[in-house]
């Protein structure tokens, strides 16, 4: 696709491995950012931005663009303590992100890319039942229902004025620089920390950043990506378990795993308060990458060995 993309998020974890993606290709682009001191290089067009809501005027930043690939977000927070967290979230994933694909349509964009979430399918599958792109949404959260909210809005607009809408939904995304639990679990591995986390036999899809982005990328000019929604993984699913014994691989460190049953861990994750914590840990959550690979001709180039050392290396690096 000839023109110039307006990358929102430009500075994040995943906005920012996209950014550099691009540059790499010689893709112009423009990166939306909320900070003017934000390292963008050289080659980068900076635009600073307020804020994400009803209210932003994204015109200047909207001219000569033929895509828009929209990353930013209020993103999920474990223990959020605003009053009204969905209130919250609506203000920018929904009114922000809808104001910003309106005036796209008006400035002639072609194409809308929307990171979205696996948080619209749900929490969690039953074995043997992964997610797919056609199911019915089913948003367990306020973060999740903010993400749904604003598929939906997108693609009434898309078919009003014509603009092609393409939404991508990833599901837990690790790589250089990720924070959160991945990164707390290779903190705990690395430091040989023994976990009772031997014996779980869930199965989870998890996407390296190499891939979230190889996607992204494709579905900017790929004819047929137009007007569909894509799940993401590495195309391998993993235990709890299997997951810390490929950290421990990739940091170099002994898997210290104790083989705790998962009805024990749930039952005292239950008196504890953190019944969401042993859903993540022993709980499953499998996607079908099925119509991506199908619709597109794509598949994950890195696989899930090369993701957690690119990850663990990142990480002992700084």
């Amino acid at each position: 696709m000839n023109g110039k993309i307006l990358l929102t998020g430009a500075n994040g974890f995943v906005g920012r491995a996209v950014l550099d993606r691009l540059v790499q290709i010689g893709h112009p682009v423009k990166a939306a950012v909320r900070s003017s001191g934000a390292e963008l290089g050289s080659q980068v067009k900076r635009i600073v931005i307020s804020g994400l809501d009803a209210n932003t005027d994204w015109s200047l930043a909207l001219e000569d663009i033929v895509a828009v690939i929209h990353s930013a977000a209020r993103v999920h927070v474990m223990n959020d303590q605003t009053p009204d967290p969905l209130a919250e979230f609506r203000k920018v994933n929904v009114d922000g992100t809808l104001h910003l694909a309106r005036q796209a349509a008006l400035a002639g964009v072609k194409r809308f890319i929307f990171i979205s979430s696996i948080k619209v399918n749900g929490e969690g599958t039953r074995p043997g039942l992964p997610y797919t792109a056609f199911d019915a949404p089913d948003p367990q959260d306020p973060y999740g229902v903010s993400k749904m909210e604003a598929e939906e809005g997108l693609r009434r607009i898309a078919q009003d004025t014509g603009m092609e809408l393409v939404i991508i939904r990833p599901v837990l995304v690790y790589g250089p620089g990720v924070k959160a639990n991945f990164r707390s679990m290779m903190s705990w591995v690395n430091r040989g920390i023994p976990l009772p986390l031997g014996a779980i036999h869930n199965k989870r899809s998890l996407v390296s950043l190499d891939n979230l982005v190889d996607l992204i990328v494709t579905c900017i000019d790929h004819p047929r990506a137009a007007n569909q929604t894509f799940l993401v993984s590495d195309g391998e699913d993993l235990s709890t378990s299997e997951m810390l014994r490929k950290m421990a691989a990739a940091l170099g460190r002994p898997a210290r795993l104790l083989p705790v049953p998962a009805t024990v861990l749930e039952g005292a994750a239950g008196l504890l308060g953190k019944r969401g914590v042993a859903q993540r840990l022993c709980g499953s959550l499998q996607v079908d990458i099925g119509h991506t690979r199908e619709t597109l001709g794509w598949s994950p180039p890195v696989s899930v060995d090369q993701g957690f050392r690119a990850a663990a290396s990142a990480y002992l690096n700084e």
